[in-house]
């Protein structure tokens, strides 16, 4: 059992790497929406997802324009978004909100104070929260009621 979590932690954290690369110019940046983020919802159904999730974003961020902060910051953003999706697993429409929430600030704060961006400190969380929520509820709540009538490929 463990190598089937080890396996779905390393595709998905492929995919989300791939998915961010492919789309690269959306996906960093003050407005991003980054596709790859509408993955945070997997924890509700595995938490296999969790770690899969940050090694994925880290791979992606290391390529950032944004630089080693954004390594750093941007894939704990998305850990900690993991974890709260994970939390919420029992209650599918708040399972996007961790990620919405956790990148809204991180990010937006990481924007504002490490790299000057020339807006409000809230206009940067709110961009970034607004990017995430087309990600997250956009293309995440489509992908949680799919994957809902599939939950047994994840035990």
């Amino acid at each position: 059992m463990r190598t089937k979590k080890l396996v779905t932690a390393a595709v998905i954290a492929s995919v989300y790497a791939v998915a961010t690369i492919a789309v690269a110019p959306l996906s960093y940046g003050l407005m991003q929406i980054r596709i790859s983020e509408a993955l945070t919802i997997l924890p509700m159904f595995t938490p296999a997802a969790i770690p899969g999730l940050f090694i994925g974003c880290l791979i992606a961020n290391i390529i950032s324009p944004i630089g080693l902060v954004d390594v750093v910051l941007g894939s704990l953003a998305t850990l900690l978004a993991a974890y709260g999706s994970y939390k919420f697993r029992k209650h599918k429409w708040l399972v996007p909100l961790p990620p919405i929430i956790a990148n809204g600030v991180v990010i937006g704060w990481m924007l504002y104070y490490i790299y000057g961006v020339d807006v409000s400190l809230m206009a940067c969380m709110l961009w970034v929260a607004g990017g995430e929520a087309v990600a997250c509820y956009g293309i995440g709540m489509p992908l949680i009621m799919a994957l809902d009538k599939r939950k047994e490929m994840f035990k």
